[in-house]
């Protein structure tokens, strides 16, 4: 049996980081482990084809269970079984959030905590700003040359009595602008390529283990981890962990090992015959995720060029009407260069038309990850509960009000032929919210399964150790409280980074004064 002084599960976002920080120190041992492999897929470089990597190989193309409100419909969840996790798959919109939305993660973890770090993290290639860091993994810039369409949709946000904001990741979050991307010298840069460096996978403590399924967590006694058996084209292989073993594969992945392992909900698992190693009814639960649609989409004027981007250059931030200036933002529209459209509609051809994808920030709506048998091969049961709350569906309906006023703006005449989805006929409460529930589409950022927190309730604690288990620590999506304002991938690099100190044993970087 090989020995470490921590493993790590899951080589995406938080587990690159994490591999990348604690191998630092030439004395200590890593493990990394992944499903997937280094991606060789040309359409990953390529940031404008990345709606064409879900359903391939290197997604492990997870399915909702049917969903009540969203008219029955299994949604696809993509997420990326690969190097690099969901991140070499995904849009590529690196946003941090708002800063109020870090209240919830506890002392610790406020924007004034994490702040330093989503700094270190960054090589910003904007102005210089006290909010950004240069130097730093991550390659993260605004277009430098906006699509026609999207400096029109920019304007028409403004027409309607939007304030435009200079980036979202400054010190306004709210109102018309350019993306922030993680996109480098035109190609995408996954958050492996940005920690797992060459250099890095060069060290001799450092070790990256692909192409290894998780067969299950190993325990010393009841209550405490030990390591983990991998099964791989070798065979089935044991790993010991030292210091302890990291759980970084997210919120589908991590509350699934923790029930095959017997921790979660007891009546859930002894239903299912599988023995209950520690009674811990708040893992797989608390699962919520963006809502946006596919979508409002209008045929083009004339033809649509290319963007030279990842098709969606501009998200726009909307503060409730009467919000004070700073509020945290209620809903989001995304100027999408091409047709988005759901499984229920027929989309346009590509060049022809144009699409405002919109939705609300902060989904009141709860569901869970569940077991569907013993067996772990078996995919578990993903119930997001969309738009299950009266607040959800409101908000979406008001975030389509905001979508089809700067559709409908002056600025974008010389390109709007008329509106395709929902349609003109579509006006009254009843078929807004039946085409609503057509056009959901997830915005791919589930979290929240194995919760932070002080309180009794939660699943893992400020330190992310997991209640109850020692050797076993949760550093991934599954952790957040409560999702962020945007994509939560940057937020979870910031994650990674300040829990790679508490690892290590190092003070925390010193929190912002000023932020």
């Amino acid at each position: 049996m090989r020995t470490f002084d921590w493993i790590i599960l899951g080589a995406g976002t938080a587990g690159s980081v994490l591999a990348a920080r604690l191998s630092e120190d030439p004395e200590v041992r890593v493990a990394l482990v992944e499903a997937g492999t280094r991606p060789t897929d040309p359409k990953v470089d390529d940031p404008r084809a990345w709606p064409m990597l879900q359903g391939t190989a290197i997604d492990w193309n997870f399915a909702t269970v049917p969903q009540r409100h969203s008219a029955n419909r299994v949604h696809a969840w993509a997420r990326g079984r690969v190097r690099g996790g969901s991140s070499t798959i995904n849009a590529m919109a690196h946003v941090r959030g708002h800063p109020r939305d870090f209240d919830d993660w506890g002392a610790g973890w406020r924007y004034r905590d994490l702040l330093p770090y989503f700094i270190r993290s960054e090589d910003w290639q904007g102005a210089p700003s006290r909010y950004h860091g240069t130097g730093g993994p991550v390659h993260v810039m605004t277009p430098s040359e906006p699509h026609p369409i999207t400096r029109a949709y920019m304007a028409a946000g403004e027409e309607i009595g939007l304030t435009p904001t200079d980036e979202h990741n400054g010190s306004r979050m709210a109102g018309p602008t350019l993306n922030s991307l993680t996109i480098k010298d035109g190609r995408r840069q996954t958050i492996a390529d940005a920690y797992l460096t060459a250099s890095v996978l060069a060290r001799s403590n450092l070790h990256l283990l692909e192409g290894r399924e998780i067969h299950g967590l190993v325990f010393d006694g009841p209550q405490r981890c030990r390591g983990v058996e991998l099964r791989g084209s070798g065979g089935t292989e044991q790993l010991s962990a030292d210091r302890g073993l990291v759980l970084a594969t997210g919120a589908i992945g991590s509350p699934t090992l923790l029930l095959h392992a017997g921790i979660g909900p007891a009546d859930e698992l002894k239903a299912l015959g599988i023995p209950v190693r520690l009674d811990l009814p708040g893992v797989g639960r608390n699962l919520h995720d963006h809502l946006l649609s596919g979508g409002n989409v209008y045929r083009a004027r004339r033809p649509v060029p290319p963007s030279r981007y990842q098709n969606s250059e501009s998200l726009m931030y909307i503060e409730r009407p009467g919000a004070a200036p700073g509020s945290v933002p209620e809903l989001v529209l995304a100027c999408v260069i091409a047709p988005v459209v759901t499984e229920c509609f027929s989309a346009p051809a590509y060049g022809e038309a144009y699409t405002l994808m919109f939705g609300f920030t902060h989904p009141k709506s709860r569901g869970s990850i569940r077991l569907a048998s013993a067996d772990p091969q078996v995919p578990p049961l993903i119930d997001p509960n969309y738009l299950a709350e009266a607040y959800d569906r409101q908000a979406y309906l008001d975030a389509l009000d905001r979508a089809q006023a700067v559709g409908g703006a002056r600025s974008l005449a010389d390109w709007r032929d008329a509106e395709l989805l929902p349609g003109p006929s579509c006006r009254s409460q009843a078929d807004r919210s039946a085409f609503l529930e057509r056009a959901a589409y997830t915005h791919h950022h589930p979290v929240g399964t194995c919760r932070m927190g002080a309180d009794a309730e939660a699943v893992v604690t400020p330190e992310l150790a997991l209640r109850g288990i020692e050797g076993l620590h949760v550093i991934d999506a599954s952790v957040i409280p409560r999702i962020t304002t945007g994509p939560v991938n940057a937020a979870i690099i910031a994650l990674a980074e300040r829990a790679s100190d508490l690892l290590r044993g190092r003070s925390p970087l010193a929190p912002t004064t000023w932020a």
